[in-house]
């Protein structure tokens, strides 16, 4: 059997499994390639990711569903290409909800950056997330047609898309809420401290201060 295939198969055998919603993780990160995974989870050299932002929340990432971390709330992470692997695509949203997936957040590059609609479209009603990896990938996320839905966020920023899945997870778990709303609050601290270091150091000091 291809490694494909058993990959395909793991997915539809988990969705057989009568598993309670606190075993399975609530968040799905898909993205069309490897290489699109500083953009999707984030990297020491640029910006923040997805990843980043839901450890950041305490989310922990499952990668044995027989043995899922304790944490209560939980992602799972997959590489899926619409043009490459489409039955993988398929195989991954169809089961999706099954699977105790509550929102997906799917990635894609290039100009021909199917994977987000494609998910958006097969996974329905499940809500998707969709990421342009690139700025040219954008028109390609956000073209959906009427009566086919997808949530998209900014080029490269799946950061705020993580966010958002978050936000509509924190609507039926008050501790998701909650730690949203000291995420934002710190935010609201951080800009306060470094307008006050700003003024009261003046420009040329706080410059040199931050090299």
């Amino acid at each position: 059997m291809s490694e494909l295939q058993a990959l395909i198969d793991d997915l539809r055998a988990e969705a057989e499994r009568d598993r309670s919603t606190e075993e399975t993780p609530e968040i799905g990160i898909v993205m069309g390639s490897d290489s699109d995974l500083d953009v999707m989870a984030g990297s020491e050299d640029g910006r923040p990711g997805a990843y980043d932002a839901l450890t950041e929340l305490g989310f922990e990432e499952v990668t044995d569903y027989d043995d899922p971390p304790e944490a209560r709330f939980t992602f799972e992470t997959y590489v899926v290409s619409a043009h490459r692997t489409p039955e993988l695509m398929y195989a991954y949203a169809e089961t999706a909800e099954a699977r105790g997936l509550d929102v997906i957040i799917a990635g894609a590059g290039g100009k021909s950056a199917d994977l987000p609609n494609m998910t958006a479209s097969l996974a329905y009603p499940l809500p998707v997330v969709g990421v342009p990896v690139q700025e040219k990938s954008l028109p390609s996320v956000v073209g959906m047609p009427t009566g086919a839905p997808i949530v998209a966020v900014d080029a490269g920023k799946s950061f705020n898309a993580a966010l958002s899945a978050v936000q509509m997870l924190s609507r039926e778990h008050d501790e998701l809420r909650d730690r949203l709303v000291e995420y934002h609050d710190d935010l609201q601290e951080g800009v306060a401290d470094v307008s006050r270091r700003l003024h009261e150091s003046g420009t040329e000091q706080f410059r040199a201060d931050r090299e």
